[in-house]
C-alpha cells in the first residue's frame, strides 16, 4: 500500500456523491473476532454442514447450540479502528451505508447509522414454533440452550444459516441502497460467499467505482484502487486525510 493508492482512494471518496460500504470478516478480525474460515475459525472446529444449516438446527438444536454458544463468546467486542473510521466517514456525509455480512454489530456500535445486516444478527432470537421474539440480553441470562417461555421449543438466533434465503426484505433495502451508489468500498472480505460476493460486479457493472480493502485483494480486475493491509490500518489513514 503507497501513499498514491492513499491519495487515489481519498480522492475518489470525495468526488463520490453516493459511497457505500461492503464489510466481511476480515473487518472484525481486529475486534479478535477469528474468521469462520480461517485458521482457527469456527469451521475449523465445527462442520457447517453438521452445524450452519436450518436443516440441522431443525433436526437437533441442542447440537447446534453447541456452536452457537462459541458465537455468544464474542458478542461483548469492541469495534475496531476501521468501524470508528466508517461510521465518521458516515457523520462527514461521505459514506451513506454499509452492507455488512458479519452478525456481531459491531459497526452500530462504534455509531454507524445505516446499517444492513446482510446475514442476520446475533442480537436477537425467534422461536420457530410459536414465533415470539427475545432479544440478546434474555437469552445471556438464560442457561443454554435457551427455550422460549411460551412453548418451550429452542430457539433460534435470527441469523441466516447456510441453507437459507436472505430475507426479501433485506435484499429489497440492499438493492434501494446500491440504486444510486458510484463507489462501494470493499473491506475485509474475500467476496466468495453468495449472493454478497455479487454486489461488487453488480456496482461495477453500473459504471460505479471499486475501493478494496483486504489483506490479499481479491478484485483487482475490478477494483479502481487495492488497498493491502489491516482493515483497521488502512480506515484510519483515509479517515485521517478525508477530516
Amino acid at each position: 500500500m503507497t501513499e498514491d493508492l492513499i491519495k487515489k482512494a481519498v480522492d475518489l471518496l470525495r468526488k463520490s456523491r453516493n459511497a457505500v460500504a461492503l464489510t466481511g470478516a476480515g473487518a472484525s478480525t481486529e475486534s479478535s473476532i477469528p474468521d469462520f474460515h480461517g485458521k482457527n475459525g469456527l469451521w475449523s472446529r465445527y462442520d457447517p454442514i453438521e452445524y450452519g444449516t436450518l436443516g440441522a438446527f431443525k433436526a437437533n438444536p441442542q447440537k447446534v447450540w453447541q456452536m452457537l454458544a462459541s458465537l455468544l463468546d464474542f458478542i461483548d467486542a469492541k469495534p475496531n479502528k476501521g468501524h470508528n473510521a466508517l461510521a465518521i466517514l458516515e457523520r462527514q456525509g461521505l459514506l451513506s451505508g454499509i452492507i455488512t455480512q458479519n452478525i456481531d454489530g459491531l459497526h452500530q456500535k462504534a455509531g454507524s447509522k445505516n446499517v444492513i445486516e446482510f446475514h442476520g444478527a446475533l442480537n436477537s432470537f425467534s422461536c420457530l414454533s410459536c414465533g415470539d421474539s427475545y432479544d440478546l440480553a434474555f437469552v445471556k441470562g438464560c442457561a443454554l440452550p435457551p427455550y422460549c417461555t411460551s412453548c418451550n421449543a429452542i430457539l433460534k438466533p435470527d441469523i441466516v444459516f447456510y441453507d437459507e434465503r436472505i430475507p426479501e426484505a433485506v435484499l429489497n433495502h440492499a438493492e434501494q441502497m446500491l440504486a444510486s451508489v458510484d463507489l462501494l468500498l470493499v473491506a475485509g472480505t474475500s467476496c466468495q460467499v453468495q449472493p454478497a460476493a455479487r454486489i461488487p460486479f453488480i456496482v461495477y457493472n453500473k459504471g460505479g467505482k471499486i475501493i478494496e480493502i483486504n489483506r490479499k485483494p481479491v478484485l483487482q480486475d475490478i477494483a479502481a484502487v487495492a488497498l493491502e493491509g489491516t482493515f483497521g490500518a488502512v480506515m484510519e489513514k483515509l479517515a485521517e486525510r478525508l477530516a
